[in-house]
């Protein structure tokens, strides 16, 4: 998930460079909640992970 969200970072800072904004700021949004959404994930499994005990 982390890499689709920089392959839209990417995306969006070329289409910025080009002049497309429309499609950049898109690609932006997408690239943020893609990263929020990874955050989460990370965290949630960062604590389940922690609560399960180790055999």
């Amino acid at each position: 998930m982390l890499g689709w969200a920089l392959t839209f970072f990417v995306i969006a800072i070329i289409a910025a460079l080009l002049g497309f904004t429309g499609i950049a700021g898109a690609a932006a949004g997408i690239a943020q909640i893609l990263f929020v959404l990874f955050l989460i994930l990370f965290v949630v499994f960062l604590i389940m992970g922690k609560r399960r005990p180790r055999v």
